[in-house]
C-alpha cells in the first residue's frame, strides 16, 4: 500500500485527517510515524505558501507523496490578524487561553457585525516527480465575548457560529469535521487526489 505522509506532529490534527481521508487507498502517517524529523522555517507570505514550503521540504526528505497544511484565524476588524502568525501569535509557548483573552480584549466594545472572522486552512500536496497542488478551505464566523466549549483546541472556544449559536469548541467532532476549514480543505484535497488519479 502506498504511503501518504502528513507533515504534522499534532495528534488532534492527525485524528481529523484520518477521519476524513481514511477511505483513500493509502497508509496515512504523521512525520513522526514516518521517521522524519525536520525544522522547517515557514517564511511564506500566505497560508498557501507556508503549506507548500512544508510539503516540499518533507517530500524532499521522504521521497514520497506528502500533504501539509497551514491554517489560522483572520479577524477582519484587526486587519486579518493573527493570520499566518496564528500559531506564533504572542509567542509559540503562550497558552491559547491568554491569546484568546488578548484578542477578545482588543475587540472590547466592538459590535457583533464588526466581529467577523474566518478560519482558513490551505493544504498542499507535493509529489517526488515535482507535481504540486494546493487547496483552501474556510469557515466564516465571529469572535465571541467569552470562551465557550471544551471540544476544540486553539482559537475554537472564541470562534462563534451565529447560525448555530455555538462556538466551534462546542461542536461534536463529527459536526466540526463536516463544516470546519480543515474539514473543507481535506475534502477538496481528497476529491482532487481521486479525480486526478494521483494515488
Amino acid at each position: 500500500m502506498k504511503r501518504l505522509i502528513f507533515a504534522t506532529g499534532n495528534k488532534d490534527k492527525m485524528k481529523e485527517i484520518r477521519e476524513i481521508l481514511g477511505s483513500l487507498p493509502v497508509e496515512i502517517l504523521s512525520m513522526k510515524e514516518a521517521g522524519i524529523q525536520a525544522e522547517i522555517e515557514e517564511d511564506g507570505k500566505s497560508f498557501e505558501e507556508n503549506a507548500l514550503i512544508k510539503a516540499r521540504a518533507v517530500c524532499r526528505l521522504a521521497g514520497e507523496m506528502v500533504l501539509a497544511d497551514d491554517s489560522g484565524l483572520e479577524i477582519d476588524y484587526l486587519n486579518g490578524e493573527p493570520g499566518i502568525y496564528s500559531a506564533r501569535y504572542m509567542g509559540e509557548d503562550t497558552s491559547y487561553r491568554i491569546k484568546n483573552q488578548n484578542l477578545m480584549d482588543r475587540l472590547s466594545g466592538v459590535p457583533d457585525e464588526k466581529r467577523t472572522a474566518r478560519f482558513v486552512c490551505a493544504i498542499a500536496a507535493a509529489f517526488p516527480d515535482g507535481r504540486e497542488y494546493v487547496v483552501r478551505g474556510t469557515i466564516e464566523g465571529r469572535i465571541g465575548y467569552e470562551e465557550r466549549g471544551e471540544n476544540g483546541f486553539g482559537y475554537d472556544p472564541i470562534f462563534y457560529l451565529p447560525d448555530r449559536d455555538v462556538s466551534t469548541a462546542q461542536l461534536s467532532r463529527e459536526e466540526k469535521n463536516s463544516i470546519s476549514h480543515r474539514g473543507n480543505a481535506l475534502k477538496k484535497m481528497k476529491e482532487l487526489l481521486e479525480k486526478e488519479d494521483l494515488l
